[in-house]
């Protein structure tokens, strides 16, 4: 479509009518309003980027595994830009896409639970495709990173189809595999960082996820974990 408000929110009233398939994409050209993580608002410029949203109907996994759709998402954005791109790619916990440390990729997650069911999910996705002109100086684009314009119809298709390679894995059960890829590609994983927590200043070492999503910190006070909003790194914002 031309242009709507925000593609996930489209695409969460088709799904809570009940009238729409498992896979389904909702695209638009012109996202007026679209949203990321912590209430952060995505700004796309009409016609050079692709925004939007894929439903999901993921009723082989249980309501308290669903991090495994962040991975799955992730994952698959990784793998796409990986493909396309001579550069370092990384997962800034819990999904956003950095290229070279700059910020290339949003997503957003909504899920509709019933009970231990997850009745649907909508993972919204806003990548830069052919955007110069960013608003934020930590972000960048496929078209700055590889130096010429893309086909969003081409790069659809090539992002829906790794989308599609890592929902089949989580489908067929290997669930370890799309663990260990996530923890490999986490930014600064691994590493001594200073951080900002709920709590104050803290000196430690991410060391993983747990299955809720959590962000797990080891400090010389033991390990400790955190939902989102409740930790960021102290040199730039997690």
């Amino acid at each position: 479509m031309p242009e709507c408000h925000s593609t996930n929110t489209l695409a969460m009233e088709l799904s809570q009518r009940g009238s729409i398939a498992d896979g389904t994409v909702v695209i638009t050209d012109n996202q007026q309003a679209g949203r990321g993580q912590r209430g952060n608002q995505w700004i796309s410029e009409p016609g050079k980027n692709l925004t939007f949203s894929v439903v999901l109907k993921p009723g082989f996994l249980k309501a308290d595994r669903q991090f495994r759709l962040t991975q799955v998402i992730s994952l698959a954005v990784t793998d796409y830009l990986k493909n396309r791109l001579d550069a370092t790619v990384k997962i800034k916990w819990p999904n956003d896409i950095l290229v070279n440390e700059l910020k290339i990729c949003g997503i957003l997650i909504e899920n509709s639970l019933s009970g231990e069911i997850i009745q649907f999910v909508v993972a919204g996705i806003g990548l830069n495709v052919n955007q110069i002109m960013l608003p934020n100086l930590k972000a960048t684009s496929l078209k700055q990173e590889a130096g010429k314009d893309s086909n969003l119809e081409i790069e659809l298709e090539l992002l829906l189809h790794a989308i599609e390679g890592r929902y089949q894995q989580l489908r067929n059960g290997n669930s370890y595999q799309l663990e260990n890829d996530y923890l490999m590609n986490l930014y600064r994983n691994g590493e001594f960082q200073v951080f900002n927590t709920k709590d104050g200043v803290l000196t430690g070492m991410i060391e993983g996820v747990d299955q809720r999503g959590r962000l797990i910190i080891q400090s010389s006070s033991g390990k400790r974990f955190y939902d989102l909003k409740e930790i960021s790194f102290a040199d730039k914002e997690l």
